[in-house]
């Protein structure tokens, strides 16, 4: 059996890919979740890969093909369309009030502009949202592709401070509302997190959303099955005790097939 890199602590798909590393293929899952709907959100432990997860659904739509040779979407995708991807991680760093929150969105979105080649001048952060969207369709022909991951962190980082934390609520929350207000422009929307908010908190302006963290079909969505262990991981098996592998790892389950992390 071929040895290949274990990827530890990747989050880039293309460098797991080009570096010849393991990858158990999420891609049949992506295919489902694209044809099925266009707006979605996942929350999941830290530690799943739903940073990697979002990196591979980006450069599906970016079109990079050779990257897929092999994995099951490959033969049902049309690898000449590409799609403009906006995306958007708090995963860095933690921002401590409104003005620290809004300055990071500001470069977010000025990165993500000057990536696609377009302008969004406007005078708030959703307005700028907005704006890239739209703009970014204009240019390609294409609706835009929005991805964002840690939407909850500037929150969760704040929960001793509430005030702090009722401030980057109401400040993500209006960014996120423009993704319902901009449903004819966008071909896809996938938010992940750790955590779900109530319905009447930062979830209240995108009721449009369609939450598959307890969904049975897509319960395997991150993480290993057993199957994936056995069958991707088979050459780093011998000599392991899969009791106490199991017992660190194993035991996730979001009412489906369960997974390890």
């Amino acid at each position: 059996m071929k040895t290949r890199k274990l990827p530890i602590g990747i989050q880039t798909f293309a460098k797991i890919r080009e570096d010849d590393c393991y990858y158990v293929d999420k891609t049949g899952f992506i295919r489902a979740l694209i044809t099925e709907g266009s707006q979605y959100f996942l929350s999941r432990p830290r530690r799943f890969g739903k940073s990697l997860l979002l990196d591979t659904i980006a450069e599906v739509f970016a079109g990079n093909e050779p990257l897929f040779r092999g994995l099951s979407i490959h033969p049902h995708w049309d690898w000449s369309v590409r799609f403009p991807v906006i995306r958007i991680s708090f995963g860095g760093g933690v921002l401590r009030d409104r003005q620290e929150l809004d300055e990071r969105i500001g470069e977010l979105l000025e990165d993500n502009a000057r990536r696609l080649g377009v302008r969004v001048a406007a005078p708030t952060r959703p307005g700028q949202l907005a704006r890239l969207i739209v703009e970014a369709e204009t240019l390609t022909g294409q609706r835009a592709v929005v991805l964002i991951d840690e939407y909850d962190k500037p929150i969760l980082d704040n929960l001793t401070r509430p005030e702090a934390a009722r401030e980057m609520r109401d400040g993500l929350r209006n960014l996120y509302s423009v993704l319902k207000d901009n449903d004819a422009h966008l071909r896809f929307a996938f938010l992940t997190g750790v955590s779900k908010f109530s319905k009447v908190s930062i979830f209240s302006g995108l009721n449009n959303l369609n939450d598959i963290t307890v969904d049975a079909r897509y319960s395997a969505l991150c993480g290993y099955t057993e199957t994936d262990v056995d069958e991707v991981f088979a050459p780093e098996l011998p000599g392991l005790d899969r009791a106490e592998v199991r017992r660190w790892y194993n035991g996730y389950n979001w009412t489906g097939e369960a997974v390890y992390n």
